[in-house]
């Protein structure tokens, strides 16, 4: 089974079951709130090595043994918010994903197929489903790992091929007669990741002092037993310890939740109040419902030192079962009492704030796991981006810590800093290299202070899209598939089609109802 010189997948079912969910969870340990980023390229290597040389039923169970360690424990956080949608979302759509992307490498390609059928993998994750659920994506295990400026080239998803290309090359090596082809990937890795340090990132055009605002307070909390009235005066209170001026204050998501309107509320006054002590440009995360029994808005506005709002952006990108309910008429009939009884309506307008200190970016929360929303805001002429977010109410510390992960790619791919505040954890203050210049504990009260830069310009990833990384992603499983088909020696089991298994014959690593 195993050599020194050469590795080959194991005949037996029960080893390849072992060996493929031993690689998830490897992946798994590299993913933020753990972070041991190198177990992930080994996890890689392994899930590699399993598929080379296999049948394409023997290939897909792999690849869902491999999402089914890899997702299972890094989403525990959706236990408490969706009940029903993490064990489907964990048993049957992850495991389905990572399944197809394993039958879409060929037996003999896997090297060149691998890192490219990824990359189409967590695209999709995107997207889809709901809108799209990026979390655990192999990109956040180099927040503060050494492939981080492959971001600023080719975006999130380079980032991702590239920890699959080090897999693969890991895998080379350890396989007879390929240290040739792992020697290329590698020196094409480092090319690359060196390309990002050097490419374009912007230009500072001036400097500002910024603040991000946590009150503190338990986490775990929900909607219905919160004392808003506590939460929004214990943020002014917080404020209030600045060690000196900020230019940018930036508040947490709907710490202000209004029963009406916006303009109209106390809320508002006391806000204002706040802001002619500070003497800043205040950015206020606010829920309103305007009497509405099925809605609610939530947006981010500014305040100036005068009390005047400068603008208002309305969050576009809603969380699926948190902010609302898709297909909420069929999953109400199983999960009625654990559903949000109301859906938030989603915002059409640039995400930015135009203010007298700055044009500012805005992602709210969510939005930051989406590199769109931070280019809508780059091609508006965002300076620096602020993400005003609340992951009060999660489970553990895995969002929070991914969100950071994030937000540290945001800053990386836009060459912008970004300052994210949140209530009770984590805020962050980022600058465009990735450096988390200043965080927050889960929790605590506490102001982050720091000197920032406005910037403009923009990067290769932000002026690229996604669309380089995707086409040279097809090309690549397209390749690997031609070489394959016209090898001298095809593969002796005969036709090889990429299909989902409909059995559970012998070839299986794990069984159908996996």
């Amino acid at each position: 089974m195993l050599s020194a010189v050469n590795v080959t997948p194991p005949s037996s079912r029960a080893a390849r079951i072992a060996l493929s969910l031993g690689a998830g969870l490897a992946m798994c340990a590299g993913l933020p709130p753990w972070g041991w980023w190198p177990l992930t390229i080994v996890g890689v290597a392994v899930w590699a090595l399993l598929l080379h040389d296999q049948p394409a039923r023997a290939r897909f169970w792999i690849g869902a043994g491999v999402g089914l360690a890899l997702y299972l424990p890094s989403t525990m956080w959706m236990v408490k918010m969706t009940p029903l949608g993490w064990p489907i979302g964990v048993s049957i759509w992850f495991p389905l994903v990572f399944g197809l992307v394993s039958a879409s490498c060929p037996p003999s390609g896997v090297a060149l197929a691998l890192p490219g059928a990824v990359v189409l993998a967590e695209w999709v994750r995107w997207h889809a489903p709901f809108g799209g659920v990026p979390l655990s994506m192999f990109a956040y295990t180099q927040a503060r790992g050494p492939l981080l400026p492959v971001a600023r080239i080719g975006g999130t998803l380079a980032v991702s091929a590239a920890v699959a290309m080090a897999g693969v090359a890991l895998a080379g090596l350890v396989r007879r007669h390929t240290y040739r082809n792992a020697a290329i990937t590698a020196a094409a890795l480092i090319l690359v990741t060196l390309g990002g340090v050097v490419a374009p990132r912007g230009t500072a055009t001036s400097q500002i002092r910024v603040a991000a605002v946590q009150g503190g307070g338990e986490q775990e909390t929900e909607h219905f037993a919160t004392d808003y009235d506590e939460v929004l005066q214990r943020h002014i209170d917080t404020a209030l310890t600045l060690s000196g001026h900020a230019d940018l204050v930036v508040l947490p998501e709907n710490i202000v939740n209004v029963n009406g309107r916006w303009e109209t509320s106390s809320e508002r006054a006391r806000l204002v109040e706040l802001n002619r002590k500070l003497q800043t440009t205040l950015i206020v995360g606010v829920v309103e419902d305007r009497d509405s029994a099925d809605h609610f808005w939530n947006f981010a506005t500014a305040l100036n030192p005068n009390g005047n709002d400068e603008g208002r952006y309305d969050k576009v990108r809603r969380v699926p079962f948190g902010e609302y309910v898709p297909l909420r008429g069929l999953i109400a009939r199983f999960a009625s009492g654990q559903l949000p009884g109301r859906d938030a309506v989603p915002g059409d307008l640039p995400a930015v704030l135009h203010t007298d200190l700055a044009t500012i970016g805005v992602v709210i929360s969510w939005e930051t796991f989406f590199p769109r929303r931070v280019r809508d805001a780059l091609h508006h002429g965002a300076e620096i981006l602020t993400n005003p977010t609340n992951g009060s109410s999660y489970w553990l510390s895995q969002v929070q810590t991914q969100q950071v992960a994030s937000s540290t790619l945001r800053a990386v791919e836009s060459g912008r800093w970004l300052v994210q505040a949140a209530p009770t954890g984590m805020s962050a203050i980022i600058d465009p290299n990735g450096n988390v210049v200043a965080r927050s504990g889960i929790g605590e009260a506490t102001v982050l202070e720091a000197t920032a830069e406005l910037r403009t310009g923009t990067t290769l990833a932000m002026r690229w899209n996604e669309v380089p990384v995707l086409v040279l992603s097809a090309i690549a499983v397209a390749l690997a598939w031609r070489r394959h088909a016209t090898r001298k020696n095809p593969e002796s089991s005969g036709e090889d089609r990429f299909q989902v298994p409909s059995g559970n014959g012998e070839d299986n690593p794990l069984p159908s109802n996996a």
